[in-house]
């Protein structure tokens, strides 16, 4: 069975609301680093006048899953309605395949190593 990682940077501020929607539909598992980072438009507010110059590392939160090729749809699905507010932050969505993931504890491999 083919595997894919999904990385989610986001704002720091709606990850209870996924982590629910996500056990929902079947993921339990997933890691979450703090982080700092911008976008393009480089760490500015929407409501911000002026045009800045610099960037401004804002804290951002990055969410990573691995999931079965089959379950990607539904996951993104409800990470797209879970932080979508329509403003500047909502975040990215990143997925990649994955060759294999191998449980350290008992050798297990694939999906297997998922559950």
């Amino acid at each position: 069975m083919e595997m894919s990682r999904i990385e989610i940077i986001t704002s720091m501020y709606r990850l209870a609301a996924l982590k629910h929607a996500l056990s929902k539909i079947g993921v339990h598992g997933m890691t979450v680093l703090q982080a700092m980072g911008c976008g393009t438009q480089k760490g500015t507010y929407e409501y911000a006048a002026d045009v800045v110059e610099d960037m401004e590392l804002l804290p951002k939160q990055m969410i990573i899953l691995y999931v079965e090729n089959e379950k990607i749809d539904s996951v993104v699905d409800v990470v797209k309605k879970e932080l979508y507010t329509g403003h500047i932050g909502d975040g990215k969505i990143f997925i990649s395949d994955v060759s294999n993931i191998i449980r350290i504890r008992t050798g297990e491999e694939g999906t297997s190593a998922l559950v």
